[in-house]
């Protein structure tokens, strides 16, 4: 039996109508609402891809059933800046070059996003350990690193 579920998304007003409310929250951003920012990684919440803030915090959508975000906001990539106003970590990351196949760059902004929302100063070695659960293979850590910290010294 088929449910509605009304939750905020980027700011917008949405109600989603799902048969499944224990569908991975990640399949109905991208399915239903054409959200691709959120990636699918191993649908295990290890990687990271799949971030999204819940209220604010750094969530993994990719475990995290839908049903769970009714009545709540959920911000994704999207959502977090535009390409005429960059969020500051999107636009560090820009600047430092912290792109290199890109798939694993959702995870990491969402998370150093959050992590600057609750520390807006953080240590190196504080954000290595916020992005410890964030994999990425291409090898771009130091530059992700430099990235947050540039946008944590505002640019």
């Amino acid at each position: 039996m088929s449910q509605t579920l009304a939750l905020t998304v980027n700011g917008q007003a949405v109600r989603l109508t799902v048969d499944d409310p224990d569908m991975p929250l990640l399949y109905a951003l991208r399915n239903d609402l054409g959200l691709i920012g959120p990636h699918y990684g191993c649908g295990l919440a290890q990687c990271g891809a799949c971030t999204v803030h819940l209220d604010g915090a750094a969530a993994r959508s990719c475990v995290l059933p839908v049903r769970e975000a009714a009545g709540r906001h959920v911000t994704t990539l999207e959502g977090l800046g535009t390409p005429e106003r960059p969020h500051p970590v999107q636009a560090a990351f820009i600047a430092e070059q912290a792109v290199q196949c890109g798939y694993c760059t959702n995870g990491m902004i969402m998370q150093a996003a959050a992590l600057l929302a609750r520390t807006p100063q953080p240590t190196e070695a504080q954000v290595k350990e916020e992005l410890a659960g964030n994999i990425c293979r291409c090898g771009t850590q130091p530059r992700v690193v430099a990235a947050v910290l540039r946008a944590a010294r505002g640019g």
